[in-house]
């Protein structure tokens, strides 16, 4: 009995030493990925047309038209831009971004680690020119990504109690909070690379939506998965704490081939919580869905992990789902 006790031990210890050293081979890689990528080279562009036009004075309209013909349209003359000038509400919002934002330079590192990361996975992308500008909370616009722009609304990102969002929906008003900036920055860049499925299924486009999650955990290492998907640090852990629940409803009620497009009102698509019709409903996060298919993804990499990620973007859900082994979190 003790030789055998020996024999599991020594089972045991080699698996664990084992597992060690695949965590260490792991955590070296990608630290010398990292290294590449802050060594990469990258002239980052970031011009604060939002401070620019609140110091102007109405002679200063030809030179800032000049010099960002994209944001002054033709049709309207400079008479308007001359009183926006000294509109009341667009001086408060330059003051309010201006106390939540400064010199921009806590943005500026985050946003030029982005573009490295970028620039090293998606060698063919552009590095945009940055414009920050005041959009009259506009939220549903805040950022715009263009092959050469890139336009940021900062007045979109004050916090979710500030006084300009109040007759915001909450759980909008949630992400409208600079620690968001970055991630929402690399959705508009995911949706560059990205094609949204033709494929009808429930599975399918929670696993687009997981794709999308799963490029900023290599875009934004440095962000939490709580940011990555526009979450607060008690939703992402209710997503954690439930997953095995989640996933055996979703089972259960077979509604991974289920083409019904309720269920991307109920999953997918932005909302106050997710709607299981439950009790539970209330206590939950919405866009749940875009939470599975995150980690469906996850354990696909984790199982294939010489799989090349333009490869992994054009991959069909059922082959991804069926080699992934998924298995929720007990």
């Amino acid at each position: 009995m003790k030789g055998l006790t020996k024999y599991f031990e020594y089972q045991i210890s080699g698996f664990l030493i084992f597992v060690f050293f695949l965590s260490v081979v792991g955590c070296k890689k990608e630290d010398e990925t990292e290294k590449k990528i802050n060594q990469i080279e990258l002239d980052v562009e970031v011009h604060r047309f939002d401070r620019e036009f609140a110091t102007a004075q109405p002679n200063d309209i030809p030179t800032l038209k000049s010099r960002y013909p994209y944001l002054f349209p033709a049709q309207f003359p400079d008479s308007i831009w001359e009183a926006k000038l000294r509109d009341t509400l667009q001086i408060e919002l330059s003051d309010e971004v201006d106390n939540a934002f400064g010199d921009f330079k806590q943005e500026t590192r985050q946003l030029e680690s982005l573009f490295k990361h970028i620039s090293y996975y998606f060698p063919k992308a552009k590095t945009p020119k940055i414009i920050t500008l005041i959009s009259d909370v506009r939220y549903e616009d805040r950022i715009i990504l263009t092959d050469s722009l890139l336009l940021v609304g900062l007045d979109n990102y004050l916090g979710q109690e500030h006084r300009f969002y109040q007759s915001i929906p909450r759980y909008v008003a949630q992400g409208l909070n600079k620690e968001y900036l970055a991630s929402d920055i690399a959705s508009a860049f995911t949706k560059k690379v990205l094609k949204f499925p033709r494929n009808r299924t429930f599975l399918s486009r929670m696993v687009h939506y997981g794709k999308e999650l799963y490029l900023k955990d290599i875009l934004l290492p440095e962000n939490t998965d709580a940011q990555k998907i526009n979450y607060t640090e008690e939703e992402i852990e209710w997503a954690q704490a439930n997953e095995e629940r989640i996933w055996r409803y979703f089972v259960e009620r077979e509604l991974l081939y289920s083409t019904e497009s309720s269920l991307d009102r109920r999953f997918l698509d932005p909302a106050p919580f997710s709607k299981f019709q439950l009790v539970l409903d209330s206590e939950s996060p919405g866009r749940l869905g875009r939470y599975m298919g995150w980690q469906i993804v996850r354990a696909y990499m984790e199982k294939n992990p010489k799989v090349q990620l333009v490869d992994l973007l054009d991959m069909p859900a059922d082959e991804l789902f069926k080699n992934s082994n998924y298995k929720p979190k007990r």
